[in-house]
C-alpha cells in the first residue's frame, strides 16, 4: 500500500494556515443568513399579504437549486446583468451565495421554532399592554431561539462543508488549497485525508461547543 502518513502529518500547518480564511466565510455568511431567514420566517409566520408569496418564492427558489448553480449565477451571472457588479471580488459572491442558500433553509427552521411556542403566549403579552414588537421581542424570541438551535447548528456544519465550493470562483480557502498541493505532489490520498480530518476536526469542536449552549439555555426550564 502506498501511503506516506509521514507526509500527510507534515502537511497539517500548511493547511491550517488557510483555516481562518474558510471559518471567515462561514462564520459571515451565517450572520448574513439568520438575519435574512429570521425576517422571512416573521414574514410568512405573519403572513404579509405580497411579501409572504414573495417568501415563499424566494425560499422554494434557493433550497432547490444547487449552491454551486447559485454561487456562479452570482458571480458570473450577475455582472452580465449589472455591470456594477463587475467589481465584486470572489471571497464576497461566495459569502453572498453562501447566505442566501443557507437563509432559504434557516427560514423554515425559524418559522417552525416559532410555530412551536403557544399562541396563547402572544395573546397573554398583548393582554397585559404589550405591542406585538414587543411579545416578539421578550417572550415569542427567545423561546423560539432555544427550540431552533440544533437544527441551526446542523445549517451551519453544512454551511462549513459548502465553503469549500468557493474554490471554483478562485477562493483560496482549505479544501483549493489542499487540492492545489495535491496537483503538486500527486499525493492525493494523503492530502484529501488531511483535509477531511480538518474539516472533522471543526465538526466535533462546534458540535461540542453547541451541545454546552443548548445545556445552558435549558437550564430555565428544568426543574
Amino acid at each position: 500500500m502506498n501511503f506516506d502518513g509521514k507526509y500527510m502529518l507534515e502537511v497539517f500547518p500548511t493547511l491550517l494556515k488557510y483555516l481562518p480564511l474558510t471559518l471567515v466565510m462561514a462564520v459571515v455568511a451565517m450572520i448574513f443568513a439568520i438575519a435574512i431567514g429570521l425576517l422571512l420566517a416573521l414574514v410568512t409566520k405573519n403572513r404579509v399579504p405580497v411579501l409572504y408569496q414573495l417568501a415563499n418564492v424566494y425560499i422554494s427558489f434557493f433550497r432547490a437549486t444547487p449552491t454551486l448553480v447559485q454561487l456562479f449565477l452570482i458571480y458570473y451571472g450577475l455582472p452580465q446583468l449589472f455591470p456594477s457588479f463587475s467589481a465584486m471580488n470572489a471571497l464576497t459572491a461566495a459569502i453572498i451565495g453562501l447566505s442566501i442558500k443557507n437563509s432559504a433553509y434557516l427560514a423554515e427552521i425559524f418559522r417552525a421554532a416559532l410555530d412551536s411556542v403557544d399562541n396563547g403566549q402572544l395573546e397573554a403579552c398583548l393582554a397585559v399592554g404589550m405591542t406585538k414588537a414587543q411579545a416578539y421581542r421578550r417572550i415569542i424570541l427567545p423561546q423560539a431561539a432555544r427550540n431552533a438551535i440544533p437544527a441551526s447548528g446542523n445549517t451551519f456544519i453544512g454551511l462549513v462543508k459548502e465553503t469549500s465550493l468557493a474554490f471554483t470562483l478562485g477562493v483560496a480557502e482549505l479544501f483549493a488549497q489542499g487540492k492545489m498541493m495535491a496537483s503538486a505532489s500527486l499525493k492525493f490520498f494523503e492530502i484529501y485525508l488531511a483535509v477531511a480530518i480538518v474539516y472533522w476536526a471543526l465538526t466535533i469542536v462546534y458540535s461540542l461547543l453547541q451541545e454546552w449552549l443548548e445545556k445552558r439555555l435549558s437550564k430555565p426550564y428544568k426543574n
